[in-house]
């Protein structure tokens, strides 16, 4: 721990309801020397809300790369500060990592302050195995890109969280019913604590019915989660792969030639392969 330093707070605020806000948020944010929020505008009247008068300061995206070195210098210095986000716990899809490194890399205390996250509370009711899980943020903006992103999930077993934006997900549903098939599980949660929150559980082509039929359904802010590939999706899947590598390599290589590698890049048995080209052959 770096002598005479000061401590940089990890504050997650609500998500929506003001009333989520932790007791000793409040007083962190009420006793620290400054405050570095992803948006003042934003932040300052959940502060006024609360009586909280700590000066603050801009820390986002756009200028994590100057006003890290500035704030590290002054907890070098023995001041306090508390990193915030728009809402919810900051760093997650958030700015803060530059500020944290160089925190750690300079042996400062880094101490967080739970509470809300969109991603752990849409979990929490989705009704989805929780016992393994990938949190992967926003998709990709660009469809190829966002496409791509989702094609390389499609066989992972563990449940898939998403964040997405209002405009972006229609575009993004419809990219997970080509990717992930019209009968997915899935969980749609939107404006999560708010006054219209939706929490609706149901296969990804009725979730993209849901908000291309209804306006309101494509307005906030949204987690999606899919539930992971069962044994026997998973096992369906590497059977098309199988039928599809093995149509390729019989326009241009013999059975066994074709069969063998087939097996080596799917990790299928040998002697199941060189059958399946067999049949395939059959029929051509």
């Amino acid at each position: 721990m770096s002598m005479n330093a000061g401590t940089l707070f990890i504050v997650a605020t609500p998500i929506g309801n003001r009333s989520d806000i932790t007791e000793r948020a409040i007083e962190v944010l009420s006793t620290v020397d400054l405050i570095a929020a992803e948006d003042t505008r934003h932040s300052k009247s959940l502060l006024q809300f609360f009586n909280i008068t700590t000066a603050l300061v801009a820390y986002h995206d756009h200028n994590e790369e100057v006003r890290t070195p500035q704030l590290i210098e002054k907890i070098m210095q023995g001041q306090n500060i508390a990193l915030i986000s728009d809402a919810g716990t900051p760093l997650v899809s958030d700015p803060g990592y530059r500020l944290v490194k160089a925190a750690h890399e300079l042996n400062i205390r880094v101490s967080p302050i739970p509470g809300a996250c969109a991603a752990i509370a849409a979990l929490s009711v989705a009704g989805v195995p929780t016992d393994r899980y990938r949190f992967e943020g926003f998709p990709p903006v660009k469809m190829v890109a966002r496409q791509a992103c989702f094609e390389s999930m499609v066989k992972e077993s563990a449940t898939l969280i998403f964040y997405e934006s209002c405009h972006r997900i229609k575009a993004s549903l419809a990219d997970m019913v080509a990717t992930f098939g019209d009968h997915r599980v899935a969980v749609l949660a939107r404006e999560i604590t708010k006054s219209f929150e939706t929490i609706r559980k149901a296969t990804l082509s009725e979730l993209l019915r849901l908000v291309s039929e209804d306006d309101n359904q494509r307005k906030g802010e949204f987690v999606i989660i899919i539930q992971g590939a069962d044994q026997e999706s998973q096992q369906s899947l590497v059977e098309m792969d199988v039928d599809r590598l093995l149509g390729i390599m019989l326009d241009e290589l013999p059975v066994k030639q074709a069969s063998e590698l087939v097996a080596k890049i799917t990790g299928i048995k040998k002697n199941q392969v060189y059958k399946k080209a067999l049949q395939i052959k059959a029929t051509d």
